[in-house]
């Protein structure tokens, strides 16, 4: 039976293999793509791993895939694409296309090219979303001052019987996130999973106490910020020198949390 709260050293198709139907809230993943970076010479089996994720996802529960391109030969691949729409084939609907722009990011990308600053992230859920924490931190320039709260739409008409209201203070972000790039700081991983992003992911489609997974878990960021927002966690990762990190990494972060 599989057990919460664990880190497991195996292919994530054998550690879903052992869940039951319908039993995580959410997953936060970024799956080596492309063979951009070298994970210590592991692929996966896309396909696979995608069906997978889907009979695991609870009903409402969300897959947050961040994914990017490679360019060969002047030519991107599309693998971002391709894998949105198998995703949306086997029964998932895409919730939201977000981006991550990294602002800090660097990259010896071809000259006749803008420079490559962002990935995708998409935004899957399982039937109709069950959980929407979105973040309100985006300053409102309206703040105080009353608006309409009747809607216009395309024919010009508006809502009826709904009343105004005052404009708070924060409105929610936008769906492209400006997010540092992760330094490696001593993870021995050649792309660490920014501690923000994982963050406001967990935080945005899911709840305290419920499961968070990561099929490709590297160094270790999403473990951690399960366990500093309060949601139980599983996790995959077929490199043993992975593990020994992240492993290291929570045990640190508990030891900080019992000083």
């Amino acid at each position: 039976m599989i057990e919460v709260n664990r880190i497991y050293n195996e292919d994530c198709i054998d550690t879903m293999s052992s869940m039951p139907d319908g039993f995580v809230d959410l997953t936060v993943t970024s799956p080596p793509y492309d063979g951009m970076k070298d994970y210590n010479g592991f692929t996966f089996d896309f396909e696979t791993t995608a069906k997978e994720l889907f009979r695991i996802t609870k009903e409402g529960g969300v897959v947050v895939w961040v994914v990017g391109d490679e360019t060969r030969n002047g030519d991107e691949t599309g693998t971002s694409f391709k894998q949105a729409l198998y995703f949306k084939e086997i029964g998932f609907k895409l919730h939201d296309t977000m981006i991550w722009h990294k602002p800090n990011s660097f990259n010896f990308g071809s000259n006749n090219c803008y420079r490559q600053s962002f990935e995708y992230m998409f935004v899957f859920s399982k039937g109709r979303i069950a959980t929407k924490n979105l973040i309100k931190d985006v300053p409102a320039k309206m703040a105080g001052m009353v608006a309409r709260g009747a809607r216009k739409h395309v024919d010009g008409k508006r809502d009826v019987d709904v009343p105004d209201f005052v404009v708070g203070k924060f409105k929610k972000r936008d769906n492209v996130w400006d997010i540092r790039v992760a330094q490696d700081r001593g993870n021995n991983h050649p792309a660490v999973f920014p501690e923000e992003l994982a963050r406001d992911h967990i935080l945005s489609w899911s709840n305290e106490g419920e499961l968070v997974y990561d099929p490709f878990m590297g160094s270790g960021t999403v473990p951690k910020m399960a366990i500093l927002l309060n949601r139980k966690y599983i996790c995959s990762e077929i490199s043993p020198e992975y593990c020994r990190h992240a492993k290291n990494r929570i045990s640190n972060l508990k030891d900080e949390g019992s000083e």
